[in-house]
C-alpha cells in the first residue's frame, strides 16, 4: 500500500534523526493519510480516495468537485485517483 495522497500528491520523505551528540540516523516522514468516501453529485456516486488531512481541510472548504478540478489542473492528481474517478459503476 503506497503512502501517497490522491489529491495533493504528498508522499513519504526521508530525513535524519539528529541526537544531542549530532549522531545522524535515517528516518521517514510519512503524511497523515486516511481513506475517505466522497459523494460526487454530478455523477451520482461515491468514490473512495486516500487523502491527507490538509487535503481534507481543502475539500471541506472548497468542495470535492472544485478540489479535484484544481488538482487535475495542477497535475497533482495521482493515476490511481484518475482511474477511480473514470470507473463508473454498472447500472443495475
Amino acid at each position: 500500500m503506497s503512502k501517497i495522497c490522491d489529491i495533493t500528491g504528498k508522499h513519504v520523505r526521508v530525513g535524519n534523526n539528529v541526537s544531542h551528540a549530532n549522531n545522524r540516523t535515517k528516518r521517514t516522514f510519512t503524511p497523515n493519510l486516511k481513506k475517505k468516501k466522497f459523494y460526487l453529485e454530478a455523477e451520482d456516486r461515491w468514490v473512495e480516495l486516500k487523502v491527507s488531512m490538509s487535503a481534507l481541510r481543502t475539500i471541506s472548504k472548497k468542495g470535492i468537485t472544485a478540489t479535484l478540478k484544481d488538482a487535475k489542473a495542477k497535475g497533482t492528481l495521482t493515476e490511481k485517483a484518475v482511474k477511480k474517478l473514470k470507473n463508473k459503476p454498472k447500472a443495475v
